[in-house]
């Protein structure tokens, strides 16, 4: 297993480098998370993880220690290959992903590209105990936005807003801020609805 790899970045595009080690170019996949955090200088170092398969070896390289293992997770469910695992870490930060999947929240899962209904609760169901655990989550935690998140949608129920047209709204600001009080919620969902 190749745990990293150091050298002269050669070659940068957003989906993947070369990195030159003493004369051997070693293409790199990586995610855009990945992209966006690559210094700007020649040197670099990537945590790397090898994927054998029949017909191909395949490297994949993070420059964070924390996205290769979110990635390894990801590959550990039934139905996530590499590629829908780096689009994912594309599509989202994987403090993003690691919240959404501690916190059961399906539509965040889905929303990302070529992540079904049935994908998404899958990784969930098989990712969430060992989430908790590896980052020292609790649960709890990411309850209270899921409160703030109904208390706000009954309430522009009681105002006559449709349920599944609240949800789509409310859903939207929550996503957009976990932390959100029930008050900023319906004041934002009321300017959207």
């Amino acid at each position: 297993m190749i745990a990293h790899i150091q050298g002269k970045l050669v070659e940068k595009t957003p989906t993947e480098v070369v990195i030159d080690c003493n004369g051997v170019g070693y293409q790199v996949n990586i995610s855009l998370h990945t992209f966006s955090l690559l210094p700007n200088s020649d040197h670099l170092k990537l945590y790397t993880f090898l994927q054998i398969k029949e017909d191909a070896h395949t490297l994949f390289g993070f420059v964070e220690k924390a996205e290769r293992e979110l990635f390894k997770l990801l590959l550990s469910v039934s139905g996530v290959g590499a590629s829908t695992a780096r689009t994912m870490l594309s599509s989202i930060a994987p403090q993003q992903i690691i919240q959404a999947i501690a916190s059961g929240d399906v539509v965040t899962v889905q929303s990302i590209k070529g992540i079904g209904a049935k994908t998404a609760q899958r990784i969930i169901l098989d990712l969430k105990d060992k989430v908790l655990k590896i980052y020292n989550l609790e649960e709890v935690s990411f309850s209270q936005s899921n409160t703030n998140k109904d208390e706000a949608l009954s309430a522009l129920e009681v105002l006559g807003f449709a349920r599944k047209a609240a949800e789509k709204v409310v859903d939207k600001i929550v996503k957009e801020n976990i932390d959100a009080s029930v008050e900023s919620i319906i004041k934002q969902a009321l300017k959207n609805l």
